[in-house]
């Protein structure tokens, strides 16, 4: 992206003032998007985000600019704006960077921003279609298919220059079922790091029939009654309950400054013996992959929890630091103007011992969340509560009635104890996790899995 004598003297102008180490981050990035409401497209998005950040470390302390003005000048401007921020000084740096290639992991085919919009319509509209068409009481069908072109370039004062493109596609679609007096809403949204060769493996039809089958089940579902009962939870996106309640608890962002429930418990115990969780930047074509983090370190296979025992952190630079601990390539960013830090990649509870159909047979009475919402999480406490978009009451060891308005309420080193059956059926499911730097895509996994108890959340 840039010439390496200017990102040279711009490094040695970010550490003028005494910093220990300084870092260019430069992103080109397009987005483009396509929208179906009320039977047709309703509008076609295409744009680009490009900039540079700065940023310049001494000890623990940092400081962090972004310009989008890219020319010399304004490089050199904003990288004097950190050198003055981080103090005074007349320090003459030279840095000498060496050129690193990076292997592509993640080859696409058909780009999704380059594709004829006619391409992507169509596809589209065969999901929108098949949700609108699958029965009379949907009344309303929204979807979007999107994709995303993104290219960084890291350089820093250790002499590491390196240049990644990653490419993404996804497709959301909801639908609304109505009996006349209220609606229910159902959803699918599956996504991968790859093309629009994407739906080899997903068939449209198939992702709008989903939608409109879960928002069937909830127009006829019950309310579910609140109490302490046993939970089978399915695979797939139902790994949010591990992302979200333990997973964060485990980022550096949270436990390099003492704020986090498993702070000092490398070693211990911390889960059943039957949980091995891992966070996994690696995996061809994943929705959370990518070949390199956002500070250029190759991301790698994380073994966060073996057999209960908790292994490892997930550590960024600052947090390296901090710690004194090694990074582990989980450094990442929503773009050029946010600050990286320790974020999960493709988190999940890995396969366990069990077999599935002993999950629901061992439980007389309780909850089976076939698919989670959204939820939150409190990473010091690990206090979290999460919602069920789709779920069925168990009676006698077999499935029965649709119920909705249910929730998950606990805490993640409680769950982590309390999840005592894992099941063979590891999935995942797509999300965009939020925090302070930003928010970026995840996967979040598991097999079905079953709590033993936890308090169920309803009317």
């Amino acid at each position: 992206m840039f010439d390496k004598k200017l990102l040279e003297e711009v490094l040695g102008a970010a550490m003028a003032s005494g910093a220990d180490f300084a870092e260019i981050y430069a992103e080109r990035t397009r987005n483009n998007s396509i929208r179906f409401i009320d039977g047709k497209i309703d509008r076609i998005n295409d744009n680009f985000l490009s900039g540079v950040g700065i940023r310049a470390f001494s000890g623990t302390r940092t400081i962090y600019a972004s310009t989008t003005d890219i020319s010399r000048e304004g490089l050199l401007r904003c990288a004097r704006s950190v050198s003055d921020a981080m103090g005074e000084g007349n320090a003459q740096i030279s840095v000498v960077l060496n050129p690193t290639s990076v292997v592509d992991n993640h080859p696409v085919r058909v780009n999704p921003c380059d594709a004829e919009t006619k391409m992507k319509s169509d596809i589209l509209k065969q999901a929108c279609f098949a949700a609108r068409d699958y029965d009379e009481k949907i009344v309303q069908v929204q979807g979007t298919l999107g994709g995303v072109d993104h290219s960084i370039m890291v350089a820093n004062s250790e002499g590491l220059l390196v240049e990644d493109r990653h490419i993404r596609t996804r497709i959301v679609v909801g639908a609304v079922a109505s009996d006349g007096g209220e609606n229910q809403s159902g959803n699918c949204s599956p996504g991968r790091g790859m093309g629009l060769e994407m739906f080899e493996l997903f068939n449209p039809t198939e992702i709008g029939t989903h939608a409109a089958k879960q928002a069937l089940v909830n127009l006829s579902a019950g309310y579910c009654k609140a109490g302490q009962m046993p939970v089978a939870i399915e695979n797939g996106f139902g790994g949010v309950i591990f992302h979200e309640a333990c997973g964060h608890s485990l980022e550096a962002t949270s436990v390099a400054v003492g704020m986090s429930e498993m702070c000092g418990k490398l070693g211990q115990k911390i889960a059943n013996e039957k949980i091995t969780a891992i966070d996994d930047g690696t995996i061809a074509g994943a929705w959370g992959s990518v070949n390199i983090d956002d500070e250029g370190n190759p991301t790698q296979r994380n073994v966060l929890i073996e057999n209960g025992i908790l292994k490892s952190y997930m550590i960024d630079r600052l947090g390296s630091r901090r710690m004194g601990m090694p990074m582990t390539g989980n450094s990442r960013r929503q773009g050029y103007t946010y600050e990286p830090t320790s974020r999960m990649t493709n988190t999940f509870i890995d396969n366990g011992p069990d077999k599935n159909e002993d999950i629901i047979s061992s439980i007389e009475y309780g909850l089976y969340a076939k698919e989670m919402g959204g939820g939150s999480v409190n990473p010091l406490t690990g206090a979290f509560n999460f919602a069920v978009r789709e779920g069925y009451m168990i009676r006698n060891g077999k499935i029965c009635e649709p119920v909705r308005g249910a929730s998950l309420i606990g805490t993640g080193s409680q769950i982590l104890q309390d999840i005592d059956i894992v099941g063979q059926n590891l999935a995942t499911g797509q999300g965009v996790c939020g925090s302070s730097s930003g928010s970026v895509p995840t996967d979040v996994g598991q097999p079905l899995i079953r709590v033993k108890n936890i308090t169920v959340g309803g009317r």
